[in-house]
């Protein structure tokens, strides 16, 4: 069954990036987008009136599309393993702090001007290393007396807090109002601006780092049966945990930076994946990504299109569907949460 809905979902996802790129406030036909993407894969020769929808489908909306398979595809991924991680199934990816950590610094660029000399790789540059350092301050609060699941959890939490509190500030401290504005829509979530510089990094962090954790499904299945129980099964709780740490923070890091705080992808989509394949991490690590790419990709083609020619933020579409979700599998008597 696994391997059926992984190529059911893959086949999804290709069809997901060609709506994608052809959907928008201004369409590009789906003949067009094929022919148009044939000629940039192959070289091919483009007529005079063919160079405006070049641009919107190479230049505009490809990259943003694959940059949201790939957002889509880590915040489950390390949604997932977060969750093993601590035993806890309301973590997500922002639970350990970096996402607010990472607010921080992109607030400080919008509102002063921070890193001014990169250009459009300001908001980026700073976000990622202002995440670094949360992750830091978070592993050396959360390790004193060993890195257990509540001391990450409450740490990670109340850093969080205090992250937050400093990106509110830099936002109301700041005199331009369209500065603060373009933050706090930053922090919701936005692929707006995105090109092909983007989508690198992302890309590998995301695709080293889930088939390191899919090494790692057997530990993270004996993980979640708790640590007493891992530990007689061999596996050396302390120091897996440290790893998926450095892992799962450094994976968010990089997400957060190229698009901002996605909300509930990380914290949805481990359960319904768990409710179509069990708790099997093997099983889950194989079918979330492509789940999450797809997901994420249609969330953006419903931020561009429910308020054209205006955005909505991520955040918001994101939220509107989660919310509903988790009402919908708590009133379920077949789900436990965190697996079947």
């Amino acid at each position: 069954m696994t391997k059926r809905l992984c190529a059911g979902l893959a086949v999804l996802l290709g069809l997901s990036v060609v709506c994608g790129v052809a959907l928008g406030p201004v369409s590009v036909p789906f003949g067009d987008v094929l022919r148009l993407l044939k000629a940039a894969v192959t070289g091919g020769v483009l007529q005079p009136v063919d160079a405006g929808p070049y641009r919107i489908v190479w230049d505009i909306r490809l990259p943003r599309v694959l940059l949201a398979a790939v957002v889509g595809a880590g915040l489950a991924v390390v949604g997932v393993a977060i969750q093993a991680m601590v035993r806890n199934a309301l973590a997500d990816p922002y639970v350990l702090g970096i996402s607010s950590g990472a607010s921080v610094g992109a607030t400080a660029v919008a509102t002063m001007g921070l890193f001014a000399s990169l250009g459009i790789y300001a908001l980026s540059t700073a976000a990622f290393l202002s995440a670094l350092a949360a992750m830091g301050l978070v592993y050396l609060a959360a390790s004193r007396g060993g890195l257990t699941p509540l001391r990450l959890v409450l740490t990670g939490t109340a850093m969080a807090y205090g992250f937050s509190a400093v990106a509110m500030l830099l936002v109301f401290q700041s005199p331009r109002g369209e500065a603060a504005r373009a933050a706090m829509f930053w922090l919701l979530g936005s692929l707006g601006g995105v090109t092909w510089a983007s989508l690198p990094v992302a890309a590998v962090t995301v695709v080293a780092g889930t088939v390191w954790l899919q090494t790692r499904a057997k530990q993270l299945n004996a993980m979640s049966m708790g640590d007493e129980t891992a530990t007689t099964l061999g596996v050396d709780v302390a120091r897996l945990r440290k790893a998926l740490f450095v892992a799962t923070a450094a994976m968010t890091g990089v997400l957060v930076a190229v698009s901002g705080a996605v909300g509930f992808v990380g914290l949805m989509l481990p359960h319904l994946v768990r409710l179509l394949v069990g708790a099997d991490h093997r099983k889950v690590l194989a079918v979330a990504p492509l789940a999450g790419a797809c997901f994420l990709i249609w969330v953006d083609v419903a931020a561009r299109l429910l308020a054209a020619p205006e955005e909505l933020p991520l955040g918001v579409i994101t939220a509107a569907l989660g919310v509903p979700c988790f009402v919908f599998l708590m009133r379920g008597r077949g789900y436990v949460f965190g697996g079947r």
